[in-house]
């Protein structure tokens, strides 16, 4: 079963507008979204072995003992609740999966899933406004709803004190929405749906999967359009449609609950009956169980799009999920791709040296599956080289297969972290994610758990059975060059008034406990024994700020980190560490590098040994640093083909200058001129100078105590010594704020929207009057209901969203506020963002109810906020960051409480200034610039373009 773990390094980039831009939902119509993060525990290789000699399979392993207990019943009226006890943190998690995805529309009325997912959060008969309010005033995190093929589903994990709430609030919208279904939010969510279906076109590669959904499907099938659907049939759906799709499939015979936390079974399921008995269920629509295509598409095509390189996509269509070759189908892609020792990234990326990256991954879904493998051809090199050498080693793979102990590292490796990512209850992945999921999929709740055996036992000869079944030189492909010329049952519920919140919170924090190694390295332990892994960050003063005249150079040197140390070099290294079920990776920020390491319990020595040889005793080989500058350069040249990339390395050093430590890109990447230069000596003199014991701190988290880890830290890190030099000093030069606005303005010929961004230089952070601060920019720009999203997405409908974020700096921090948003209205979005700021610090200030809204969300987040190691681990590492005492944290609800509209009006007018925002618009200039200039905000600059 489709075991795949979807991992990788976000940029700075992607941590800003993946979270912010979501909106209401992350639509997952795009492949991959729906795989989870399970993998699992590792033996020691003694016991592992004998394992193998019993099953006569040299590539199996012992699956974990993983128990995730649950209780699965039907109501009378066909809801399946199935109900999970965790009571480690006071929260609860509800998801709930509707059996309804795009793949049960019919063509001419398509994308009718994803648009009522979104038709869903704007309130119900019984709570008419947006049904986000009530949640962001009671600490709901992981609060979302996503779309596929196969089905739609809501989530939220709010405190045990607002569960009657959060029940409340998913029920009446099962059972008493088809009332406030009104023209008005139709209307209004098809603008705010084809704002997002412009979004995600007007990005490089945008149209990739409609392209392929078109082509490897006949016209007739579920699967041959995209779950966002197209914009005339957007355009024609009416308001009979919308609710006919209501009735059909939103009741509860056709849905899923998941209730998973800190309540006993009996509670859970005496409240399902309470909110969700008495909604009836009428004649559910027969489900599509199977499509699954009896041959392989032969076709090629080949397109031009604003893309900075060539990328290749080869599909083949291979069975649904559940089928006996789902787990080496899933294996096989892990081993084509998607790792440093994996075939292709070897032969393509490490040794031929002619793409910049490679992936894989099967893509399992109810009625058919594919098979999907992409190469990012590097610039300079033919696309008929690359696509003969990836046909050869697809020919060969199928040929020769793999050898066991390259399966068996893979599976140790996603073993190991399914032990470490089930700590988590809901959201993306969560428990109630997999509970779901194995029911909508195989129709039991503990489907994928018990199919771990199955995973562990699938041999080489399995996996090299499949690739030779399904890796045919039948199959579709298609090439996206760049343009020539780069244009870049129960008693009724009172649903006359919605549930109070209990805002009690408790929570029982780990004590933090200090020490210092002999080599002077302090170190805070917080022990956590609910699973067997230990999580640790080792961060050191440095960064973009300590780069000097090489921006980007402290981004190489963490990317180089990983690319081998000590008698491992970069493939053994990833090899090691998926033998160990380790994980070892390193950061780098504006003013901080950092080094995050997870284990488990039981390879923890033989994982420290790795950690500490990626701290002191890194290879900066010559030949990696070559090939990852190549494919530096080529990432830079990614991020100047999206317009937020491109926005993100233009607006610093507008608003800091380009010799200010803060003016290279935000992205992390520096320059292309910066990169070219950097030498391994330039890295090991940033090594030798910043990472030293004197100049970090580590922070430890997990199923370890200090007895125990104290000497195991001494013998693994304690030979690790500061030089005899002294540590620099990091001065960061103040800067002023223009006097007025500025404006600068990037062309981009053709572009579907535009993407407007406006910064300011804030003063540093200071925990005197940091509440205030927060809580002023929350309800202007800094959530789902601020002001600003609120104008731009739900009343105008001229953007998917509009945010803004404060950056977390030693120094002046930049806060930068963005909204992509449709062509024809740049200047009015510009003139509309101004009117709200404005007010904000003027004729209306924060209102009362946005406080109270503000601080009750924010106290009541408290009880999700330390459920993982990980949440712990980042929360006390921020904390040993500024220098603060372990009880800042512990009083954080405190001093939110205490807030008051004066203090929060105090920080509005101290720290805000709209008249003085350099604004930084990408867009197609013929059709904007005159508007724009005639709002007469501040003298306009076109900048010289980047295409």
């Amino acid at each position: 079963m489709d075991l795949k773990l979807a991992s990788g390094r976000l940029a700075l980039a992607a941590l800003i507008f993946s979270g912010f831009l979501a909106g209401c939902e992350k639509n997952d119509n795009q492949v991959g979204h729906e795989e989870h993060h399970k993998a699992l525990m590792v033996d020691k290789e003694a016991a592992a072995s004998s394992k193998e000699a019993a099953h006569g399979n040299e590539a199996y392993v012992e699956a974990p003992k993983i128990g995730l207990p649950f209780h699965k019943e039907t109501l009378k009226n066909g809801l399946t609740v199935i109900v999970h006890e965790d009571h480690k943190a006071p929260v609860v998690a509800i998801n709930i999966w509707y059996k309804v995805g795009s793949k049960d529309e019919s063509r001419g009325k398509t994308g009718f899933a994803h648009l009522f997912e979104h038709l869903m959060f704007n309130g119900s008969e019984n709570f008419p406004g947006e049904y986000f309010e009530p949640f962001q005033r009671s600490g709901a995190t992981d609060m979302n709803g996503t779309t596929n093929n196969d089905r739609t589903n809501y989530f939220e994990t709010v405190p045990v004190g607002a569960l009657d709430m959060a029940l409340w609030m998913e029920s009446d919208r099962m059972g008493h929405f088809k009332g406030a279904i009104s023209q008005e939010k139709l209307d209004e969510q098809r603008d705010v749906v084809k704002n997002e279906k412009r979004q995600g076109e007007n990005a490089p590669y945008g149209k990739a999967f409609d392209v392929i959904a078109t082509s490897t499907f006949p016209s007739d099938h579920p699967y041959s359009w995209t779950t966002i659907g197209s914009m005339d049939d957007l355009d024609q759906a009416s308001l009979e449609d919308v609710k006919q799709w209501f009735t059909d499939y939103y009741q509860p015979a056709n849905a899923i609950l998941v209730i998973a936390g800190d309540i006993s079974v009996k509670k859970a399921m005496a409240k399902a009956r309470q909110y969700f008995g008495d909604i009836p269920s009428t004649s559910v629509p027969e489900e599509l169980k199977n499509w699954e295509l009896p041959t392989q598409v032969n076709k090629r095509v080949e397109m031009t799009d604003q893309v900075p390189q060539t990328r290749i996509y080869k599909v083949w269509n291979v069975p649904a999920v559940g089928g006996e070759e789902e787990n080496a189908l899933d294996l096989m892609t892990s081993l084509l791709a998607n790792r440093k020792n994996s075939l292709l990234y070897r032969r393509l990326v490490r040794d031929e040296q002619v793409a910049t990256s490679v992936s894989a991954f099967y893509y399992g879904r109810q009625l058919a599956g594919q098979l999907f493998v992409m190469v990012d051809v590097k610039p300079g090199h033919s696309v008929e080289k690359v696509e003969k050498l990836l046909d050869e080693e697809l020919r060969e793979f199928a040929h020769t297969g793999v050898s066991a102990d390259e399966l068996r590292r893979i599976k140790q490796s996603e073993f190991a972290s399914l032990v470490k990512g089930l700590e988590k209850i809901g959201g993306f992945g969560g428990k109630t994610d997999l509970l779901a999921r194995s029911e909508f999929y195989y129709g039991d709740p503990g489907a994928l758990l018990k199919s771990l055996d199955e995973y562990a036992d699938v041999s080489e000869r399995d996996v090299q059975e499949v690739a030779g079944k399904w890796l045919k030189p039948e199959h579709f492909t298609l090439v996206i060059r760049p343009k020539e010329k780069f244009e870049v049952s129960g008693k009724p519920v009172d649903r006359n008034k919605l549930p109070a919140v209990d805002k009690t919170v408790e929570l029982e924090l780990p004590k933090q406990q200090t020490f210092t190694l002999g080599n002077g390295l302090k170190v805070v332990l917080a022990e956590r024994h609910d699973t067997p892994a230990v999580f640790m960050t080792l961060q050191y003063r440095s960064g973009a700020s300590a780069d000097g005249d090489l921006p980007g150079l402290a981004s190489v040197v963490a990317r180089m980190l990983s690319e081998g140390a000590g008698r491992y070099d970069s493939l053994a290294f990833s090899a090691r560490e998926e033998e160990l079920g380790a994980s070892i990776s390193a950061g780098s920020g504006l003013d901080f590098n950092s080094l995050s390491f997870s284990a488990l319990k039981t390879q923890l020595e033989p994982s420290l040994e790795l950690f500490r040889d990626v701290i002191s005793d890194p290879l900066f080989s010559e030949e990696d640093l070559k090939r990852v500058k190549s494919n530096w350069l080529d990432s830079i040249k990614q991020e100047e083909a999206q317009p937020q990339g491109l926005a993100l390395r233009e607006l610093p050093p507008l608003l800091f200058g380009k010799d200010h430590p803060y003016g290279a890109p935000l992205t992390g990447s520096g320059t292309p001129e910066a990169i070219e230069s950097i030498t391994r000596d330039h890295l090991v003199n940033f090594h030798k100078t910043w990472l030293r014991p004197d100049n970090a701190e580590l922070v430890v988290v997990g199923d370890v105590t200090k007895e125990e880890i104290q000497p195991l830290l001494n013998q693994t890190l304690g030979h690790w010594h500061a030089p005899k030099e002294s540590l620099p000093e990091l001065a960061i030069p103040t800067v002023e704020r223009p006097q007025k606005a500025r404006i600068y303005l990037l062309d981009r010929p053709g572009a579907e929207q535009s993407y407007i961004m406006a910064g300011l230089v804030m003063p540093p952070w200071k925990p005197e009057g940091a509440e205030a601060f927060d809580a002023m920019a929350s309800a202007i720009a800094g959530k789902f209901t601020s002001r600003i999203n609120m104008n731009l997405r739900e009343e105008k409908h001229w953007s998917y969203g509009a945010r803004a974020v404060s950056m977390d700096t030693e120094a002046q921090r930049p806060y930068i506020v963005f909204a992509p948003v449709q062509t024809d209205k740049t200047a009015a979005s510009m003139a509309e963002l101004l009117k709200e700021y404005r007010a904000y610090l003027g004729s209306r200030p924060i209102e009362e109810v946005e406080l109270a809204d503000y601080k009750d969300d924010e106290i009541l987040k408290q009880s999700a906020r330390f459920q993982t190691k990980g949440q712990l681990l980042s929360s006390i590492s921020w904390q040993v960051e500024k220098g603060l005492p372990a009880e800042y944290i512990a009083d954080y609800p405190q001093r939110v409480s205490a807030l008051t509209r004066d203090a929060v009006e105090a920080a509005a007018k101290e720290y805000l200034a709209p008249d003085q925002f350099t604004w930084l618009v990408v867009g197609d200039l013929e059709q904007i610039q005159k508007e724009i200039e005639a709002l007469d905000i501040g003298p306009v600059e076109v900048l010289p373009s980047k295409q």
